[in-house]
């Protein structure tokens, strides 16, 4: 089903609670499809994927971080993060190295050339914006009640 596709419903579904087009997480999780294909087509030009897309842009906002502050950030637990970390690090964008203070922590830092590709990466949220087909206010909007979901949905699971 293509992103601006209409439901296909079968009529009456809305009494159905488990139809699926009556589903949250359905909405979510077929949004998410349509989020990655475009992140995809965006991050390719940049050599990324989007799990390290993510990693780069919470380094990019601070430097320096511990494996558990980058995985704090992401939700991310270290035994999925530490593949991600290995690839970036193998493709010359970060390096990993043992905290003098406490050799169990593993601090990450940019290299050079992982800095650098923060200015490539600037044009990014605006071509997502763009594929969204919605304005800045939307786009804000709709990420405070996504933000708002996940925590309540954190709280009671």
């Amino acid at each position: 089903m293509s992103p601006r596709a209409t439901s296909t419903a079968p009529a009456g579904s809305a009494a159905n609670p488990l139809a699926l087009d009556n589903q949250l997480c359905f909405a979510l999780y077929s949004a998410q499809l349509a989020l990655n294909k475009v992140y995809r087509q965006l991050l390719g030009k940049l050599g990324l994927t989007y799990p390290q897309y993510l990693v780069m842009l919470v380094l990019w906002e601070g430097d320096a971080l511990t494996v558990s502050q980058v995985g704090e950030r992401l939700f991310l637990d270290s035994a999925t993060l530490t593949p991600l970390l290995k690839r970036l690090e193998a493709g010359g964008l970060i390096t990993r190295t043992r905290a003098r203070e406490d050799e169990r922590q593993v601090i990450i830092q940019l290299t050079a050339q992982g800095r650098a590709l923060k200015q490539k990466a600037k044009a990014i949220p605006e071509a997502l914006l763009c594929a969204s087909g919605c304005d800045a206010r939307e786009v804000a909007g709709l990420k405070k009640q996504l933000e708002a979901l996940r925590d309540n949905l954190g709280a009671n699971a």
